[in-house]
């Protein structure tokens, strides 16, 4: 404690008058002050007040709105104390101020309620017939935990349902509604009427539904139909920190149902960085105004510009964007909220650490206004004594030193905000940015010419027909019923991009201007409806850069982008190109956001699909960036799948509500591309289901667990569909059972399986689930491949007449060479590999290992299998047949073809492999 502590207290006139009313009081202060108010027991405390009515003549307990008063002010005083004395940081001021809040309201509703009662009858609701609780939110800073000392309270009134009361003799009936308005007025009332003891909390209403002409208490239906037909942009704002004091856990949960989808939005709502915007522009001109005509009221430390208000809109936009896909992002606390947007990369460390430190001396400043005479002030005050008292209170020499650190915080804050909400397009169009003074005469379908006179300015090889392109985009009917302001930003978006294409197109040895324009326009017409949409690529100009170059690359990424547009959230920053998959890291994310998700299905299958497709996003920015091999893509796709297939597992089996055990013993075994670790980004997944339980019910369980995991994968909705999945390969193929025990699967293998079948298991592996039944699989995959099979048995002309039916079933009558079907490509190196591991395993048991083609070549080749030159040739065939498929795949060909000059010398090594051991 420092010397000028007490005079510091004294400088508080409210602080001296309330003492020096009564000599008692300091010793209750002397005691208080002592102790840490964050968890301060107000109970115990407002008891003690009351009982100092027993000292006056009537000798009776202090009314409870007297009690609390005096309370108030014991605790205001107490934090000023503490907090001048340096013993209470802000989070003590904020809590116990936002706590003593709560307990007065409940204190006062609960008896109010009572009395009402007495009078009227238990209010009750019409079609529950359950007993009627007030819901008291509390709003603002109250809601976020972190009131003023000085501050008002927000509150909105809001009960279950509309009934009456149950009267009884002597009692008159009123309808709920009419019961809680009242109970609202009177608990109003007892916080705000300021009586010879002062008021315990300013109430402010303004922020119910309809604001002041709305009524005083709402139904939960009328407030779920305000919100839903005429809840605004910034009452989204407010409702982020709506906190329900009081009221039963079943209505408090019912309200959150209400409110959480007009606040938190299931899609990244970037609309809203203009709303916020437009709402601020709003109060700056206010309190412009107010300085203008009160220029006593300068600096404004909450409203101003760089003031706490930036600081809150700062933190509630990353919340309102993304909170309702990210359920980490709705607490209330401004604080809070900051501190975790470093570990979602939002904002960098350094700034949030200075953020926080501009905020919190900011709110510290905005107390020690308050201190002066506990009015609810946010400007500096306008004689110079009570400046230097303040700026003392700061723990400064004098008010230059306390305007000059004023100054300091506002202006970073001020450039924190302004790089978020500031028109992007203010200095002028950038490299790519979305110039508003651009022309429209892109935007005419009728000015063809015009059109295609931009077109050749710009450079584009074919002007007339990337203007046709234009044009028929123009002219298609969901644009031209587009509302007005949605075409001027797609028209300003069309105009920023033509440019842009050129340039990408001038810079890339592959892909063209006009199927780029193409796929550019597909993109827009299919997100002009989502304005949210619109609002990102308008306010990061840069990341519509990304999208193009992401097009001009690969028109597959161009139909997936368009497909899934919430993935453009994605190119917002180099976050993307500069992700390490870490599969680990990711199923428990993927966990914890379906758990977040319990018992709602729809939104669980949204959340698997949208963190597939972020992920595989991610891996597809880094592929064609070149970060990547077809290899390491295809080994990173493949665990992605793991991790999704073991995540839609753990999740479907606890929607089985006859299961009879906690953790199934189950397992999902993966085939074809998946088991070999070789998936692309449109690969089926081929599988089969195992169970190990003896349990009477386990079949039946266990098939439901498999059928409801195919269609959570299969199932197309609002987010996409996961993946295509194929079960032809269990035991008996389309005859046989969904789901096979361990046991039978084993016994099928031995006895019943065809060659292929055996031929598919030297690539399967344990993908999901019960890790004892993968090891069980392994053991039997190794026996089976293990097995002796002499030369002249049937195994070579078995895999001969497999090759044959496969070819026979997809001829290729194009004179171009298939990479996959042909004789000399990818399925016959596959069918040579199968053959080798079969046909001697038994002998070297290190063939069974699930290692890939290129491997196990390699492998037969050490061993004098084959040629191991030609095995290297087979092998470096394989990886360019490969890349050549991914290469087409990511241009959108369906049919991996090629002129086969190009690939004749690697197809005549696989075919002169071929002859040599299977002719």
């Amino acid at each position: 404690m420092t010397s000028t502590a007490p005079a510091l207290t004294s400088a508080s006139r409210y602080y001296q008058r309330w003492i020096s009313a009564d000599p008692g009081r300091a010793a209750k202060v002397d005691a208080l002050a002592q102790l840490s108010l964050a968890g301060m027991d107000f109970a115990d405390y407002l008891a003690r007040e009351a009982a100092a009515g027993l000292d006056q003549p009537a000798g009776q307990p202090l009314p409870l709105p007297r009690a609390m008063r005096r309370l108030r002010n014991l605790l205001v005083c107490t934090l000023i104390r503490r907090d001048l004395e340096g013993r209470a940081d802000l989070h003590e001021v904020v809590t116990a101020m936002t706590r003593f809040a709560d307990f007065a309201i409940q204190q006062h509703a609960a008896a109010l309620h009572a009395e009402m009662v007495a009078l009227h009858g238990q209010p009750v609701g019409h079609d529950s017939g359950e007993p009627q609780e007030l819901m008291v939110l509390a709003m603002g800073k109250q809601g976020g935990g972190e009131l003023n000392v000085s501050s008002d309270i927000d509150l909105i009134f809001v009960y279950p349902e509309d009934g009456d009361t149950v009267a009884g003799p002597g009692q008159r009936s009123l309808s709920n509604h009419e019961f809680f308005v009242r109970l609202g007025k009177k608990l109003i009332a007892a916080l705000a009427e300021i009586t010879e003891d002062g008021y315990t909390f300013r109430v402010d209403m303004a922020l119910r539904p309809n604001g002041g002409s709305g009524p005083l208490a709402a139904s939960l239906s009328m407030v779920e139909q305000y919100l839903i037909v005429q809840g605004r942009e910034w009452e989204r704002y407010a409702w982020v920190k709506a906190r329900a004091v009081t009221g039963t856990p079943a209505d408090i949960a019912a309200l959150d149902a209400i409110v959480r989808p007009f606040v938190f939005r299931r899609y990244l709502d970037f609309g809203v960085i203009d709303a916020i915007r437009n709402m601020h522009a709003q109060i700056r001109a206010e309190v412009n105004r107010q300085e203008r005509l009160h220029p006593d009221r300068s600096n404004n430390v909450k409203l101003g510009r760089g003031g706490i208000r930036e600081i809150e809109f700062l933190a509630q936009v990353f919340q309102l964007i993304r909170g309702g896909r990210d359920a980490t992002l709705r607490d209330r606390s401004t604080r809070a909220t900051l501190r975790i947007l470093p570990e979602k990369g939002l904002l960098t460390t350094d700034i949030v650490l200075q953020l926080l430190a501009s905020y919190t001396f900011l709110r510290n400043l905005e107390h020690r206004l308050q201190y002066l005479d506990d009015a609810q002030t946010h400007t500096l005050p306008p004689n110079e004594a009570d400046q230097l008292v303040v700026a003392q209170m700061m723990g400064l020499s004098d008010v230059p030193a306390l305007l000059a650190q004023i100054e300091a915080h506002r202006k970073f804050v001020a450039e924190q905000f302004d790089a978020m909400f500031a028109e992007k397009a203010a200095n002028g169009p950038q490299d790519g940015d979305i110039d508003p003074a651009t022309s429209n005469e892109c935007a005419d379908p009728d000015n063809l010419e015009a059109i295609q006179s931009r077109f050749a300015s710009l450079g584009y090889d074919d002007p007339a027909g990337a203007a046709q392109r234009l044009v028929a985009t123009w002219q298609a009917p969901r644009l031209q019923s587009l509302p007005e302001a949605s075409r001027n930003r797609l028209v300003s978006l069309v105009n920023a991009a033509l440019p842009l294409i050129a340039r990408t197109a001038e810079q890339s040895s592959v892909g063209s201007q006009l199927v780029t324009l193409g796929s550019l326009l597909d993109f827009l017409e299919a997100i002009a409806r989502r304005s949210a949409y619109l609002s990102l690529l308008t306010e990061y100009p840069h990341t519509l850069e990304r999208v193009i170059r992401m097009m001009h690359a690969s028109g597959w990424a161009a139909k997936f982008l368009t497909k899934h547009p919430i993935l453009l959230d994605e190119l917002l920053d180099d976050r993307i190109r500069n992700a390490v998959f870490d599969a680990a890291q990711l199923a428990e994310e993927l966990d914890g956001q379906l758990a977040a998700a319990a018992g709602d299905t729809e939104r669980q299958m949204d959340i698997l699909r949208e963190v597939h497709h972020a992920q595989l996003f991610h891996l597809l920015a880094q592929d064609l960036a070149g970060d990547l091999t077809v290899e390491k893509l295809a080994d990173h796709l493949s665990a992605l799948a793991d991790v999704i297939v073991a995540a839609t597992v753990q999740a479907v089996w606890k929607t089985v509500a006859t299961r009879h055990r906690e953790v199934p013993q189950f397992a999902v075994i993966a085939y074809g591309k998946l088991g070999g670790k070789e998936l692309g980004y449109i690969s089926d997944l081929d599988v089969i289901f195992l169970f190990d339980d003896e349990d009477q019910d386990a079949p039946a369980q266990y098939a439901k667990l498999a059928q409801r995991f195919i269609t959570w994968m299969t199932s197309h909705t609002s987010a996409g569909q996961l993946f295509d999945v194929d079960i032809a390969l269990r035991p008996d193929g389309a005859s046989g059972m969904l789901v096979s025990s361990v046991q039978a699967f084993e016994r099928y293998q031995d006895n019943s399986a065809w060659i292929w079948e055996h031929q598919a298991l030297t690539r399967a592996r344990f993908c999901a689930g019960d890790a004892a039944i993968g090891r069980r699989f392994e053991q039997i995959r190794c026996q089976v491949l293990r097995r002796e099979r002499p030369l002249d048995g049937p195994l070579k002309t078995e895999v001969r007449a497999m090759r044959k039916k496969m070819a026979d079933a997809r001829p290729n009558r194009s004179e171009l060479f298939d990479l996959k079907q042909d004789a000399g490509g990818m399925i016959d190196i596959e069918f040579i590999v199968q053959y080798l591991v079969l046909q001697h395993a038994s002998t070297y048991s290190q063939l069974t290992g699930n290692v890939g083609n290129i491997a196990l070549l390699k492998m037969c080749g050490e061993l004098g299998l084959i040629n191991p030159a030609l095995a290297a040739s087979v092998a470096d065939a394989y990886r360019l047949f490969r890349k050549l498929q991914h290469q087409m795949r990511l241009q959108g060909q369906e049919q991996a073809r090629v002129d086969p000059a190009r690939v004749a010398s690697q197809a005549g090594h696989v075919i002169e492999l071929w002859n040599a051991i299977l002719e």
